[in-house]
């Protein structure tokens, strides 16, 4: 536990870096809100790329190997941020970004499943709180730490400042402020690299899940055919996508001058904030949810978080900013409480729906930029309404969705029978 939890930190680190890359891009390159999305577009489609390989992975060579290799497939990635920002180039980040996330990807299938199994079933949802806690610690650390070395030193130019640059003057610009982003990611580099060699020569304890489950014909039932499976797919996908949606804008909503007016470098010490909450609610959640059945405080987190996300919309000021910033809160158990429903009374089929459910968490990818294109248009305030419709869905699955019901028996009619 004390190894999943230092590996889940430099997860949540690394995610929750990219809400400082945003602003930073965006201003660099001239992008639009939906253009600039592209950066979790890139980041967590990564899920989708890497979570059925690392699934085989794990079938293949166990929870330790594969760990280990996605640390150092981490490591690379972080390292190509160093060619990226010398050119620079929004596509060589949306490649190193893609190498980094998929090593992340490999650490999020081998190890969600592998904390489940390390104790009780009845408690697993608490123990992956506990792990998720510590990826949201270091959730809340990366926006002031990425607010400091990112955008601290940078140059204050703004959008219509950089637009009147041209020819060299605008490329020394782009060079100066991409400049500002290989510092950070080397020292990243070589910690993962570091935290992938400790752990490839740990002894972690071998976990088989002994549970068997009910065949047909004597064949294991397709993971497809569990309705709470299949169900908590959706859920992780639209989750994923509200809550790194929510992150992903936070820094753009609170420079508005009808929200919170700040500074870009001033309102990302406001988006740890908005983590710390989610951290505060899983060490909390992991308490609650050993008296409260996962599935009813899944719904009720939902429904106060659509609440949030409604009043920050329709409302201005400190109002509309704490609102948004509150969400966190209530996102804190919605990750390992959809996962650990998703895979519930699955058995010897756990390891392939963890890949799937692993797989869902593109939701990160597709929802920012359909936000991102409704900001386009309707502006960044307005468009939070996708995050909210998001949890409408998440809210369901809580209080329905979730029950488990297996795959209904095959019933052969022969001769005489009915």
């Amino acid at each position: 536990m004390v190894a999943m939890t230092a590996l889940f930190f430099m997860c949540g680190f690394l995610a929750t870096l990219n809400d400082i890359l945003i602003p930073h891009l965006k201003l660099i390159f001239d992008l639009t809100y939906a253009e600039v999305m592209m950066t979790q577009f890139s980041f967590f489609s990564s899920f989708l790329i890497f979570a059925y390989p690392f699934g085989k992975l794990v079938e293949r060579v166990g929870y330790q190997k594969t760990l280990s290799f996605g640390l150092f497939m981490m490591s690379t990635g972080a390292i190509l941020f160093m060619p990226a920002a010398s050119v620079p180039s929004f596509l060589l980040f949306m490649g190193a970004l893609v190498v980094l996330a998929g090593g992340i990807t490999g650490l999020q299938v081998s190890g969600n499943p592998y904390v489940s199994l390390l104790g009780p079933a009845r408690t697993a949802s608490s123990r992956l709180n506990l792990t998720q806690a510590f990826n949201s610690l270091g959730s809340t650390i990366a926006p002031s730490v990425g607010g400091a070395l990112i955008l601290g030193g940078g140059d204050s130019k703004t959008v219509e400042g950089v637009r009147e640059l041209s020819g060299s003057a605008l490329q020394a610009f782009r060079v100066q402020e991409a400049s500002y982003v290989k510092g950070p990611y080397i020292g990243i580099a070589v910690t993962l690299f570091l935290l992938g060699s400790i752990v490839a020569v740990l002894k972690l304890p071998r976990n088989q899940d002994a549970e068997s489950v009910e065949t047909l014909d004597g064949e294991v039932p397709k993971v497809w055919s569990y309705r709470h499976l299949v169900l908590g797919i959706a859920a992780m996908f639209l989750y994923c996508g509200a809550e790194i949606s929510i992150g992903s804008f936070l820094v753009s909503y609170l420079s508005q001058p009808n929200i919170g007016g700040m500074t870009p470098r001033a309102a990302s010490g406001f988006v740890s904030i908005y983590w710390g909450g989610s951290m505060a609610g899983r060490f909390g959640g992991s308490a609650i949810l050993r008296k409260i059945g996962t599935g009813k405080l899944l719904g009720i987190n939902a429904i106060v978080a659509l609440a949030l996300v409604t009043t920050s919309v329709a409302t201005y000021g400190h109002v509309a900013m704490w609102a948004i910033l509150l969400v966190g809160i209530f996102n804190s158990i919605m990750f390992p409480s959809v996962f650990t429903l998703g895979i519930a009374e699955l058995g010897n089929l756990t390891g392939k729906a963890s890949g799937i459910l692993m797989s869902a968490a593109v939701g990160a990818a597709v929802i920012p930029v359909m936000q991102g294109a409704l900001a386009d248009r309707v502006g960044v305030h307005y468009s939070f309404i996708v995050p909210a419709l998001c949890y409408v869905y998440v809210a369901f699955y809580g209080w329905n969705g979730c029950k488990p019901k297996a795959p209904e028996r095959r019933t052969r009619i022969g001769v005489g029978e009915r």
